[in-house]
C-alpha cells in the first residue's frame, strides 16, 4: 500500500478510536451531531475494533445525508420514508455482506418514484459512462460481473474497512448495472460499507467533484485504488471532524 495512504488510513483509526471511546452517544449527543450534520451535509451536498454504528446513530446519520442535494429521507418519501431508511439501517445493523439481492435493494432506494420500471432492474442495453475511459461490461454479463463482485467482497475482509469501501465503489461503477442511479447507488452502497464498520460516511464535495471523478475513473482503468481510496479517506477524514466538533471531542 501507498506510504501516504497508510499513513492516512492510521490517522482515521486513531480518529476511530476517540469516537468509539464514548459510544454508544448519548441522547443529547445524538441530538448535538443531528443539527451539526444537517447544517454541513446539507450545506456540501483487522485492527481497527469491533465497534459498529448503534441503530440511533445509523438513523441519525442516515437522517442528514443528501442525495443529488436534497435529504435522503425526502428522497425517499415516495418509496415510503419508513420502509426505505429502515432497509439502510438493517443493512447496517445486520452488516449484511454485498450480494446482488442488496445492490439491487439499494437501487429500488436510490430510483423508486423516479423510472419505476427499471428499478431493481439489471440494465438490458449497452451503455458507455460520458467522459470517462472505461467501457461496462455487456448487460449479458451483468449477472457473472455482480456474483465476482459478491465474490471479491467475501475475500476482502482483512482490507481496512476504508480501503475497502473505495474499491467496492469503484469496481460497482465499472460494472454499471443499471440503466440509471448508478452513481447514487455507488455512493451509497459506499457509505453503507464506511457504516458497517463503525466510520462515517463519505460526502464528497462539490469542490472535490472533479478530483473525484477523475481518481475513480483512472481506477477503473488502471485496478490501481490510491487515488480513490485517498479522496475517499480525506472525505471521511472530515466526517469524523463533523462528529468531533458536535461532540466536543480535541482532535
Amino acid at each position: 500500500m501507498d506510504s501516504s495512504l497508510q499513513r492516512m488510513l492510521e490517522a482515521i483509526d486513531a480518529d476511530k478510536a476517540k469516537l468509539d471511546a464514548v459510544r454508544p452517544l448519548s441522547p443529547p449527543a445524538l441530538a448535538l451531531l443531528h443539527e451539526k450534520l444537517r447544517l454541513e451535509w446539507t450545506r456540501d451536498a483487522n485492527e481497527t475494533g469491533q465497534h459498529t454504528l448503534s441503530q440511533s446513530e445509523t438513523g441519525v446519520v442516515l437522517d442528514n445525508m443528501t442525495m443529488d442535494g436534497k435529504p435522503l429521507p425526502r428522497h425517499c418519501e415516495i418509496m415510503g420514508h419508513r420502509d426505505a431508511m429502515r432497509y439502510l439501517e438493517e443493512i447496517v445493523a445486520k452488516n449484511e455482506p454485498v450480494s446482488g439481492w442488496l445492490i439491487r435493494n439499494i437501487h429500488n432506494v436510490v430510483l423508486k418514484g423516479g423510472v419505476g420500471e427499471e428499478a431493481c432492474r439489471y440494465r438490458h442495453v449497452n451503455v458507455a459512462i460520458v467522459g470517462a475511459r472505461t467501457t461496462p461490461p455487456d448487460f449479458l454479463n451483468l449477472p457473472a460481473e455482480l456474483a465476482v463482485l459478491a465474490e471479491w467482497h467475501a475475500r476482502a475482509g482483512n482490507m481496512h474497512p476504508v480501503a475497502r469501501a473505495a474499491e467496492l465503489h469503484t469496481r460497482f461503477v465499472r460494472i454499471h448495472p443499471f440503466v440509471d442511479g448508478n452513481g447514487r447507488t455507488a455512493r451509497l452502497l459506499l457509505n453503507v460499507e464506511l457504516m458497517k464498520s463503525g466510520y462515517p460516511p463519505a460526502v464528497i464535495r462539490n469542490e472535490d467533484r472533479a478530483a473525484y471523478c477523475d481518481s475513480l475513473d483512472d481506477a477503473c482503468v488502471s485496478n490501481d485504488y490510491t487515488g480513490i481510496a485517498r479522496l475517499i479517506a480525506e472525505s471521511v477524514r472530515r466526517s469524523f471532524g463533523i462528529y468531533f466538533d458536535a461532540l466536543d471531542i480535541r482532535k
